[in-house]
């Protein structure tokens, strides 16, 4: 990790760090990214691919493999499986990382919405240190990130949450989402304590905070409501994917099922 950084460092903001190389490349044969260097970091794969418990948190290595976020059983029956199923195939879950997914900020990717739904903060590294930020402070707008030319992602911490969910609507499987909705609740005898709710494709703010307002202290009679506020919230565009209203109307619907989803997990956490 200290001689990636160090090339960085020294090569400037003309170099860019190749993870999975499912978003890079593709950007690349495009002409859309021309960097000068490329820092190949799958070395760094047995450093920073892991997924562990700590406390009350889990922590997740930014070279961690979709595949691996799929298959670990610490993120079973949650809003990272949940998404993973989705995530395009199984050829770009083998090779591409959360990392990757995570600093590529695609406004259509999923895992920026699982992320903030979740609360996750993330541990940006340079060679004078480390700072750790929230997804609202990672993600400054359309592939652009807090990190900076000579920093690297190197850890996703995760608060668990008593249940949590993802849903997305796309063309075809593996497509980017015509849009996608993460939820993510702590419930205590029935009762929502924290609320999460994040969007994908919509556009508007990466989570929807009235509606999360509109879910604490409260139970499943709050549903509707919460998906009234993110779909009146969102801002999409009618494009080749459908219309901005049916995307609003794609955004309701979805809210209302994860949160569902979210709230019977929790219930049954509080079970066992």
């Amino acid at each position: 990790m200290d001689h990636a950084l160090a090339l960085l460092e020294e090569l400037g903001p003309e170099a860019r760090l190749l993870a999975g190389g499912h978003s890079l490349l593709p950007m690349m044969k495009l002409r859309l990214a021309q960097p000068e260097y490329l820092v190949d970091i799958d070395p760094l794969a047995d450093e920073l691919g892991y997924i562990t418990l700590a406390g009350a948190e889990l922590r997740v290595g930014a070279m961690t493999r979709h595949r691996d976020l799929l298959e670990s059983p610490l993120l079973a029956d949650t809003i990272f499986t949940d998404a993973e199923r989705v995530i395009a195939d199984p050829v770009v879950r083998n090779r591409g990382t959360i990392g990757g997914a995570l600093c590529q900020a695609d406004p259509s990717e999923d895992l920026s919405a699982v992320c903030a739904a979740v609360g996750a903060r993330l541990v940006i590294r340079s060679r004078a240190g480390e700072r750790v930020l929230d997804m609202h402070a990672f993600s400054l707008g359309p592939y652009e990130t807090a990190v900076c030319p000579a920093e690297l992602l190197t850890e996703i911490r995760v608060p668990r949450r008593s249940g949590s969910a993802y849903a997305k609507v796309d063309r075809r499987v593996g497509d980017w989402a015509i849009a996608a909705v993460g939820a993510a609740l702590d419930v205590r005898d029935g009762v929502i304590t924290h609320a999460g709710l994040a969007l994908t494709a919509v556009g508007g703010e990466l989570t929807v905070r009235a509606a999360e307002d509109a879910l604490v202290g409260a139970g499943p009679e709050a549903f509707k409501r919460a998906a009234e506020i993110a779909a009146a919230q969102c801002d999409p565009v009618t494009d080749q994917r459908g219309s901005k209203e049916y995307k609003r109307h794609v955004v309701g619907v979805l809210c209302e099922r994860v949160l569902q989803r979210a709230f019977a997990r929790a219930q049954h956490s509080e079970e066992v």
